[in-house]
């Protein structure tokens, strides 16, 4: 058992007598070092420093722990809110991790704002890319974004003015809790200046409606060379998909990376593996992901059904090109999760076939879809259609 002590901003004369007390019990002390030095020295007592790479070196530090000797974890704050609580859990389940949390950074900024819990979102960018603020984006909107450093705030700027968000209001809210706690208040295009190390910016969003997150964006949210699955189909496709928080997507034949790029907006725990042989639409892919709001997705530079080996296993699968390659439909449907969702979208007369025969032997549901759009015919209108996709959606029986 690992015993999680938070640690507030105030140091050590602010820890309960009794978290004070486990501390100086236990027989090894894990914690970053600035967390270690805060604690007065006892004699015979293991202190180990976090490994860096952190996730890589944990397990083991974490083997190389006494299994019947007493052993606390130092963290800041509540050690569940981006802390290494959630990381002990994930490599040593629940019932061996023990959390005892302090007010979090998160609880305190709140406090300084005036924002309710339920009138803002937390978005960690600590380790991560700050683009993932982008999908938050939203007149009115209240964002409390956990910086990874000083550099943090700056790159938010950035990020507000090029979306048109520069006269949002930021407040970056420096060592809460702390006898230095400070705080500095700007719009993002009159951003600058430096900033204390640890901080957390506080964002009130003043700019133009950019995407929702119900399905359908516009085409020209994507950068594309034509290759893309158009903004009414890929509705159609992302209805039938039905993106669930903490779920999968295989996007097999990804072209600009549309379907999932729009799977990972419907909820921050949703994730793509965006498979795509050809290099230089792997790298759109990944250029729009991050405009957009999700620089997780993943892109598998490949061409399915090979590059499906060894991919985390998916709850659903957008195929998008490539569904006459044998293999792939089979490859696919062995994949799906039990409760799994597949849907194919074909142009050809030669995809159509095949996805005729898989809806005849398969069930499922198989639609052909037409859509027209006014153009241009001289000095008058008309309709022009796009070519008609057939879609195949199936579930698999559980």
């Amino acid at each position: 058992m690992i015993v999680v002590v938070g640690i507030g901003a105030g140091g050590w004369d602010e820890i309960p007598v009794r978290h004070q007390q486990l501390i100086r019990d236990s027989a090894v002390l894990l914690g970053g070092k600035r967390h270690l030095d805060l604690v007065p020295d006892v004699p015979g007592q293991r202190r180990e420093p976090w490994p860096s790479p952190l996730r890589e070196g944990l397990p083991a530090l974490l083997e190389s722990l006494p299994g019947d000797a007493p052993v606390v974890a130092l963290a800041s704050g509540d050690p569940l809110v981006s802390g290494i609580g959630s990381t002990l859990i994930s490599l040593l389940g629940r019932e061996n991790v023990r959390i005892e949390p302090a007010v979090s950074s998160v609880a305190l900024a709140r406090s300084r704002m005036g924002w309710a819990a339920e009138s803002c979102v937390v978005v960690s960018l600590v380790g991560r890319d700050v683009s993932l603020v982008a999908r938050e984006l939203a007149p009115g909107r209240r964002i409390l974004a956990l910086s990874s450093d000083e550099s943090t705030p700056g790159q938010v700027a950035d990020l507000l003015v090029t979306a048109g968000f520069g006269a949002t209001t930021m407040t970056v809210l420096g060592e809460l809790g702390a006898e230095t706690e400070s705080t500095r208040t700007a719009t993002a295009s009159a951003w600058a200046g430096e900033v204390p190390r640890l901080n957390i910016v506080a964002i009130e969003c003043v700019g133009a409606p950019l995407f929702g997150w119900a399905a359908g964006l516009p085409d020209d949210a994507f950068e594309h060379d034509g290759q893309l699955t158009k903004r009414d189909l890929r509705a159609s496709a992302l209805a039938r998909l039905a993106p669930t928080p903490g779920q999968h997507l295989w996007d097999v034949g990804a072209g600009a990376g549309s379907v999932g790029i729009e799977w990972m907006r419907a909820h921050p725990t949703c994730t793509t593996t965006a498979i795509e042989a050809n290099p230089d639409r792997a790298a759109r892919i990944a250029r729009n992901a991050t405009r957009l709001g999700v620089p997780g997705l993943t892109v598998v530079e490949g061409r399915a059904p090979d590059a499906l080996a060894d991919l985390p296993a998916p709850d659903a699968i957008f195929i998008g090109g490539g569904a006459t390659r044998p293999g792939v439909l089979d490859t696919c449907l062995a994949a799906l999760r039990p409760g799994g969702r597949l849907v194919v979208h074909g142009v050809t007369l030669e995809t159509e076939q095949v996805l005729a025969r898989q809806h005849a032997e398969r069930g499922g549901e198989l639609t052909r879809i037409s859509v027209e759009s006014v153009d241009s015919i001289g000095t008058f209108r008309g309709w022009a259609p796009q070519r008609t996709v057939v879609q195949w959606a199936f579930r698999p029986a559980e």
